[in-house]
């Protein structure tokens, strides 16, 4: 048996964040998954200042891009009509996750985490606090920390299932290689390309990453509005590989693990239900479980590592429930033509959108603002009917 203060399940960016952080301070570390790196990754790959600060923060440099990397122009459409077309937005970043999963893992390794990717993990037992690799390993943990994404291995093993299929989100996307992209192209969101969500286009480097995403109760038949979408932007979307993924789409776990067993990232369902932001969300919660494990093994007691983790996490959760009380707003079929002209009409609304999904404001800062709005909106909404 091999033995390990802490051993990390998933090695993408809350994985590769805790490892990175608990190795550093000294402890010894292993990270597991079940592929090798690099590796599919089903995302949109949008990086958010509010990603890229947590990077800085935890690995001492800036995330690195090139110059092409970076858009600030982003068109808004609503049912096929132009919402409104920015173009100072807040920085955001393109990325493939391909690329950028591998460079953070590197780094986590590099550090001094121990390989353990390209191994699934066959058996969890959390009173004896061990993982079993399916080659027959056995490592023993002191804290156990679950990155292992919306299926979480870790957390079917605490609770039985690894999400609630009424509360999460779906998402179908397609990467559109080898055509030349545009560096200059806009980034595009259109509201209500799926129910209670979104669809999107990323232009990147070397493709063009386009997707939908909502509820997935709210969306019975997603393929079919990603067929709707794809004819929107005039893409054959049945010449590419569509992939699908469930989404915490804000169904975040307010108690995210058992004494000496955490859960980070979209394992804990840390998503943002708006704009379905993770990659930052992941990255702060791999460094904040790795400081409770600190604390907790630090103190002699890893059963601690919990209640050090829940605590810090607060602000975090705090945020989500904020953007759920908004949600509705934007998403509500009720309200949705009313949001959707006012969206239209007010470049402040689309600018604190923007803001949101840059990481500039949170949703305690705009929460009242909308507040005010709302008896508008829902004038709004009658008149779009009538």
């Amino acid at each position: 048996m091999q033995r390990f203060d802490v051993i990390v399940v998933g090695a993408g960016p809350a994985g590769a964040s805790a490892a990175y952080a608990a190795t550093r301070a000294g402890l010894r570390v292993a990270l597991i998954d079940r592929k090798s790196f690099p590796r599919e990754k089903l995302c949109g790959g949008l990086i958010t200042g509010r990603a890229r600060r947590h990077y800085a923060e935890i690995f001492g440099h800036a995330m690195p891009f090139e110059p092409q990397d970076c858009k600030t122009t982003v068109d808004f459409w609503f049912r096929g009509r132009p919402m409104g077309l920015i173009k100072d937005a807040p920085a955001l970043y393109t990325t493939m996750r391909w690329d950028m999963d591998a460079m953070l893992c590197g780094q986590a390794l590099g550090a001094g985490a121990q390989d353990f990717t390209g191994q699934a993990v066959a058996e969890i037992d959390h009173d004896a606090r061990t993982v079993m690799l399916k080659g027959g390993a056995v490592l023993d943990y002191g804290v156990l920390i679950g990155a292992d994404g919306v299926n979480s291995q870790v957390a079917r093993a605490l609770f039985g299932q690894p999400f609630d299929r009424q509360r999460i989100g779906f998402g179908l996307e397609i990467e559109a290689r080898g055509a030349p992209s545009d560096p200059a192209a806009p980034i595009r969101i259109d509201l209500a390309a799926a129910q209670w969500g979104y669809g999107w286009v990323f232009p990147k480097r070397c493709s063009t990453t386009v997707g939908v995403g909502g509820l997935l109760s709210e969306n019975p038949d997603m393929k079919r509005a990603m067929a709707d979408y794809c004819a929107v932007l005039g893409l054959a979307s049945e010449e590419a590989s569509v992939k699908g993924q469930f989404l915490p789409f804000g169904d975040f776990r307010p108690i995210p693990g058992q004494g000496a067993v955490l859960l980070v990232g979209d394992a804990a369902g840390l998503v943002d239900p708006i704009t379905g932001e993770g990659i930052g969300y992941a990255m702060q919660s791999g460094q904040l479980a790795a400081k409770a494990a600190i604390a907790a093994l630090g103190a002699g007691r890893p059963q601690t590592a919990l209640s050090h983790y829940r605590r810090a996490l607060r602000p975090v959760h705090r945020a989500l429930r904020m953007a759920r009380l908004i949600r509705p707003v934007i998403f509500l079929p009720a309200l949705e033509p009313g949001f959707a002209r006012a969206f239209q009409r007010s470049s402040t609304l689309r600018h604190d959108y923007l803001r949101l999904m840059a990481g500039e404001v949170e949703y305690g800062q705009i929460l009242a603002r909308l507040v005010l709005r709302l008896p508008r909106l829902g004038i709004m909404a009658l008149r779009a009917r009538f």
